[in-house]
């Protein structure tokens, strides 16, 4: 029987399917305890994990091929979680089928492949969420509420980063391979702060860009495991930048400093900054090592005097509340302003970022 797409006030239960074994081992447990949705398919190339997935999680069907999952006529709702180069082609393929996609980040390996996948959504009449789970943790949902408040004033600076000490990904995979990848830090890590600054500060238009990358790290094996080397050979598969910076200049005068890296001679600790300067107050979210607690400052002033507080945090939600939020969506039928735009945004900015850095001049968007 075909399955029809979910509308409002439909109670059957949604049906799932997962694309990818990596990433989208976050997607299957959010699936499976999200209330009313059905896990019915996963599908990956690594035949064992396939296996061992479908077991853990009692998974009825899988796939090899994500083509395969995608025909099936009794899937509601989709989760791509593939390499990066593939986002585009599998994403389109889903929502060309029917499907409602939950994408992983970055939505695309540059903008033109991430215009595509909006237009598809839109075309599709179907949904297109970016897995950003990063807004799901506690301490940025609780800053998200104290700048609604006012309390901070008018946000006119903002320094988001990630910083690594040493942890390229898969070196030698297509992680560091510019064409499968889209970059490396930058768009992997970087795209993740990028997202959560410019959410914090209300969706300010971004004018115009200056970047820049640098590749010094991570082609002489300092940032990368022995392992890697041993698999892929000296200097073998990585084409891509250790460490990104730039500087945006948004609507209003205000400004954003950005920065990611996954190997740089700093600090051991693996660190998640961002910094909000208002014209009442300010913020700060350090997160060491994926710490989830005691994570967030706020500075004013009380009484004429310097002041920082300690704000109680909610629970961190992760891909769990990414995946609840997207099945709310889809059993909402408003799904016209569900297509990926912010995705879109991002993957705009990020390939601005490459250009100014390539060219050693400033971009305007």
């Amino acid at each position: 029987m075909t399955s029809q797409p979910a509308v409002p006030g439909q109670r059957r239960a949604l049906r799932a399917g997962v694309i990818g074994l990596g990433a989208g081992r976050a997607h299957m447990a959010g699936y499976v305890a999200a209330d009313g949705v059905e896990l019915v398919a996963i599908a990956g190339k690594e035949k064992a994990r396939l296996t061992a997935l479908a077991d853990e999680l009692h998974v009825p069907h899988t796939f090899e091929d994500w083509q395969d999952l995608v025909a099936r006529d009794d899937i509601d709702v989709v989760s791509v979680a593939t390499p990066n180069f593939l986002h585009a082609p599998v994403t389109i393929g889903a929502l060309e089928a029917g499907k409602h996609v939950l994408c992983e980040k970055p939505l695309s390996v540059n903008a033109e492949d991430a215009s595509r996948m909006v237009e598809a959504a839109t075309a599709a009449g179907r949904v297109l969420e970016v897995a950003f789970n990063f807004r799901r943790r506690g301490d940025i949902s609780t800053l998200r509420r104290i700048l609604d408040t006012g309390e901070l004033g008018r946000i006119y600076h903002a320094k988001a980063s990630w910083l690594r000490r040493s942890g390229i990904p898969g070196a030698g995979s297509w992680f560091t391979n510019r064409q499968m990848a889209g970059g490396g830090p930058l768009i992997d890590l970087g795209v993740h702060v990028l997202d959560l600054a410019l959410y914090l500060m209300d969706e300010p238009r971004v004018r115009s860009v200056t970047a820049a990358t640098y590749h010094e790290l991570g082609a002489r094996y300092l940032g990368r495991a022995t392992s890697d080397r041993e698999r892929f050979g000296a200097g073998g598969g990585y084409d891509v930048e250790d460490l990104a910076s730039a500087f945006l200049r948004l609507d209003g005068g205000a400004t954003l400093r950005l920065e990611a890296a996954w190997a740089h001679f700093g600090k051991a600790n693996e660190d998640i900054e961002i910094e909000l300067l208002g014209t009442r107050g300010g913020a700060q979210i350090l997160i060491r090592d994926y710490a989830d607690a005691d994570t967030l400052r706020v500075f004013t002033d009380i009484a004429g005097q310097p002041a920082t507080t300690s704000p109680r945090t909610d629970r961190s939600r992760g891909h769990a509340g990414v995946v609840a939020d997207f099945v709310d969506v889809v059993r909402s039928g408003a799904w016209s302003d569900h297509v990926g735009l912010d995705g879109l945004r991002r993957a705009r900015i990020i390939d601005a970022c490459y250009t100014s850095a390539r060219d050693g001049r400033e971009v305007a968007l």
